[in-house]
């Protein structure tokens, strides 16, 4: 059975339409930036003067903050989302229907509010209960932003985790089963651990997305690395106006490196992930095969008895029997009488020779 594919292989033609169109597209996309480059040195955003505030003490440590401000929020974001991922995920599997119930309800509304309007609507619901709420009150902007990704990205990575669950083979859950093992162990000891493993590459690209969906906090005005580097751009002036452009390209420039650190991250460990499996299927090919034993003597072959066979070995021994018997009579040694027909017959080994003299 082949395999089956998205599309037909392009023949000549549609693979010269296909250089033409990547040509067209390369040329679009390198105009649009020598474009942009054009208007950037018109409005004087490229002079050297402009980009000199980077040598600034104050600048770079202002950006270094809120860089340390951005990784902390989705550090504790991505943990929380990977928990509350797998909490949920289980219940999404479960037997109870109330739970199972519970959870999907859960998924489905966080996964189709947008993301910023939760962000938005639990810091004034922090704010609102402020008093109430110590530290999570105090630090509003904060909290909302780790709850509202953790809420988001939970429910994400729920569906990441349930789609790895049931991607396990049905015969090693029937084989848990066999050993005695309840729902909850065979979830945790055998198909979870291989669902981890399986979508690591995609729970990484998702922490990708939580990583830049920090950027988020500049509505809320917390303090992370796009809101850092806007509040200081918009308090210095240089030829008369806001150093904004080179302050964006900076910024944007960081969080590329961060997502694509995560990204060779999650490509390193799904290449490695694939070697490994290569490389057992190559060792059980190259493993030879176990030699036959050769015995010393040769072994019959055990045939189970027929109705025939039993039949004929039975008429045997009868016919047997019966030519054993008609030999005994006609020697006469059954009944200790002499044979007839001149036979002498040996006395026995006790009996004494007769007397000659008498």
């Amino acid at each position: 059975m082949s395999a089956s594919v998205l599309y037909d292989a392009p023949g000549p033609k549609a693979r010269l339409r296909n250089r033409i169109y990547t040509v067209i597209g390369s040329l679009a996309v390198l105009g649009l930036i020598v474009f942009a480059i054009f208007r950037l040195h018109d409005k004087g955003q490229l002079e050297p003067e402009v980009w000199d505030i980077f040598n600034n003490a104050g600048v770079r440590n202002k950006i270094r903050d809120g860089l340390l401000s951005t990784l902390k929020v989705f550090a504790l974001a991505g943990v929380l989302s990977l928990a509350l991922g797998l909490l949920l995920s289980v219940g999404r599997l479960s037997d109870h229907r109330a739970i199972r119930w519970f959870a999907t309800g859960f998924i489905e509304l966080f996964r189709a509010v947008p993301l910023l309007i939760t962000i938005y609507a639990l810091w004034v619901l922090i704010l609102t209960y402020q008093k109430d709420l110590g530290v999570i009150g105090e630090n509003a902007s904060f909290w909302a932003l780790v709850i509202g990704l953790t809420v988001y990205n939970g429910c994400v990575q729920a569906e990441v985790f349930r789609a790895g669950v049931n991607a396990v083979p049905r015969g090693q859950v029937e084989a848990g089963y066999a050993l005695g093992l309840r729902k909850s162990q065979v979830m945790i000891t055998l198909q979870m651990p291989q669902a981890i493993r399986a979508m690591l590459p995609t729970v990484i690209s998702q922490l990708v997305v939580t990583l830049k969906d920090t950027s988020l906090g500049y509505i809320i005005t917390y303090d992370e690395l796009l809101f850092a580097a806007r509040t200081m751009a918009n308090n210095i002036i240089v030829n008369g106006e806001n150093p904004i452009t080179p302050v964006v390209i900076v910024v944007g420039a960081i969080y590329i490196v961060m997502c694509l650190a995560l990204s060779s991250l999650a490509t390193w460990i799904e290449r490695r992930g694939s070697r490994a499996k290569t490389g057992i299927r190559v060792a059980a090919a190259a493993e030879p095969a176990e030699a036959p034993q050769v015995l010393d003597k040769p072994v019959s072959p055990v045939v189970p008895p027929t109705a025939d066979s039993v039949t004929v070995a039975e008429d045997a021994a009868s016919t047997e029997k019966a030519t054993a018997e008609g030999t005994t009579s006609t020697d006469g040694t059954a009944d200790g009488t002499a044979p007839t027909g001149g036979g002498t017959a040996e006395p026995p080994e006790d009996t004494p020779p007769p007397d000659l003299k008498k």
